[in-house]
């Protein structure tokens, strides 16, 4: 059975620091980490790409501040990213590049060297599935979900940078209004989105525009690998990956060897001898493969509808005449940004932290050293509904994780006027008693004939099967025994674990916006970010 790595590590288990120090918490070593960071610098090209695209952005003295200070020697980055979901996506997206911030903050007066945030957008991805959507708590049912009805989304593999948003967005956008318009800030919120989610635009754009105007005032930084003019950048380490594949396949395959044989699986697959990335036959805005082996100089274009194939010439080809043909995988994905960018921390969330574990053989392979990772900030969102919801009900955030049928079961053993046992303490009681008087029956029935055995193990399988159906019967009737107190469950079940998961992972900004204001909202994540820290913490707006 394997462990989730990122609860592991971040436990300080021996095991996940053996793969992944925990540098981050150590003022040393985040000095050090700062250190070799400032030992390297931005290109001028790349600095020229970064100061016309960000000057597309909301205006932002700060922003262009950080651009200044990372044009000069000795200035370090904190670097995070994410997927471009739809209005930015799950809450986790914003709290990401406030942990970013604040870590750069953190470290600039810790070391006294200059620290920028940078917001890495993940344009390069195909997968629309993970981010046409958004989902907005509501009072009764479960969380509504926004989405996009994007052709072909499902199949799609061309980058998500090339894809515009088209018409259904504003079907969205007016369901949005439908369910939030009476909010007390829904005016200034909607009207940012429907600013910058219009049909022409690319989801790219939009969650850029929208993204960059929450955190204008602190700063942060933009980067879309997708530029074209930030394609011959990239090809160096397109180049390296495609010749030096297996070699590097190996170390990493032994890397993940070695994470399972200390109980943890692979966060992403090495397929033996592959590059790690993407190439797009048709065009930089077509389909995208990846590449297996085929033999001496050759490759296959994996889930290529025709099982086309390409040759290293040609590939080595395409890169020097149209570099934006490749992309990079999760996995060389921090290569990129660590060859761009003195990065002296990556901000990351549980999964990426798993990714990061292997990567140690591949920043070694390419002469780098790797960033501090440090954990993203985690919160969930205790506002005046919630918080007036658990007074009612009597519980503390932490149990309305609990199963919906047992908490109920609880509620209602609580708050009957006779204390009322629970289904499980019912069965036991029940069966305990026939299989403790079985038993003691037991010994003088075989002597009496041996070949009732089977008689009476059938009827003990009989009993059991009938006391659990009753027991199950009597917790669905206290779980219905009080409707009031399984609605009320149900709306905080939809606000603090919305589908089963964390608030943060589900539930979108543009409710919380829009109840509490953006900026408001956007200031308390940024004043409760312990820097360093990747604890959960409640928001009590």
């Amino acid at each position: 059975m394997t462990s989730s790595f990122s609860a592991e590590w971040l436990r300080g288990d021996a095991r996940a620091l053996s793969f992944l120090p925990d540098r981050y918490r150590h003022p040393a070593a985040r000095a050090e980490a700062v250190a070799a960071a400032a030992s390297r610098t931005v290109s001028p090209a790349l600095l020229d790409v970064l100061v016309a695209r960000n000057a597309r952005l909301a205006p932002s003295p700060a922003r262009e501040r950080n651009l200044e200070l990372l044009s000069r020697p000795g200035t370090v980055a904190v670097v995070t990213g994410q997927q471009m979901g739809l209005f930015l996506g799950p809450l986790f997206t914003l709290y990401k590049a406030a942990a970013a911030i604040v870590a750069a903050r953190a470290l600039s007066r810790e070391t006294g060297r200059p620290c920028v945030p940078v917001f890495w957008l993940q344009t390069e991805d195909h997968d629309l599935p993970e981010i046409d959507h958004c989902f907005i708590p509501r009072a009764t049912g479960g969380p509504l979900r926004v989405a996009l009805d994007l052709p072909g989304a499902a199949t799609s593999r061309a980058p998500i940078a090339h894809r515009r948003l088209g018409p259904s967005v504003t079907a969205a956008l007016t369901t949005l209004r439908n369910e939030l318009g009476d909010e007390p800030h829904a005016q200034e919120h909607l009207s940012l989105l429907e600013r910058a989610y219009r049909p022409e635009a690319t989801l790219a754009e939009a969650f850029t525009e929208v993204l960059s105007t929450v955190f204008a005032e602190e700063g942060l930084i933009f980067l879309d690998p997708r530029d074209a003019r930030l394609a011959p950048l990239a090809a160096p380490v397109h180049r390296r990956a495609i010749q030096e594949a297996a070699v590097i396949s190996d170390t990493m395959s032994a890397r993940v060897r070695a994470l399972s044989d200390a109980g943890f699986s692979e966060q992403v697959h090495i397929r033996p001898g592959s590059p790690l990335g993407f190439f797009s036959p048709d065009a930089i805005d077509g389909p995208r493969y990846r590449l297996d082996p085929a033999g001496p100089g050759r490759w296959n274009l994996a889930g290529h509808p025709e099982n086309g194939t390409v040759t290293t010439d040609a590939l080595l080809g395409w890169l020097e005449r149209e570099p934006l043909r490749f992309t990079t995988s999760a996995l060389l994905r921090p290569l990129l940004q660590d060859t761009w960018l003195p990065t002296a921390a990556y901000v990351g969330g549980p999964g990426e932290v798993a990714y990061f574990a292997q990567l140690a053989p591949l920043y070694a392979h390419a002469g780098l050293p790797m960033p501090l990772v440090v954990p993203r900030a985690r919160f969930r969102v205790l506002d005046d509904r919630a918080r007036r919801w658990l007074g009612k009900l009597g519980l503390r955030p932490d149990e309305v994780n609990t199963p919906r049928d047992e908490l109920l079961t609880r509620l209602a053993a609580r708050d009957a006027s006779q204390p009322l046992e629970t289904p499980e303490a019912l069965e036991a009681r029940l069966f305990g008693a026939f299989a403790s008087e079985l038993d003691r029956l037991g010994d003088s029935l075989l002597a009496l004939d041996p070949a009732l055995q089977d008689a009476l193990q059938r009827t003990r399988g009989t009993v059991r099967v009938a006391v659990s159906r009753l027991a199950g019967r009597y917790g669905r009737a206290l779980t219905r025994r009080d409707g009031v107190t399984a609605e009320r469950v149900d709306r905080l079940r939809t606000w603090l674990t919305p589908e089963d998961a964390p608030q943060e992972r589900v539930l979108g900004l543009p409710y919380f916006a829009c109840r509490i204001g953006t900026r408001a909202f956007t200031r308390q994540v940024l004043d409760a970010c312990v820097p360093f820290s990747g604890a959960l913490q409640d928001l009590t707006p």
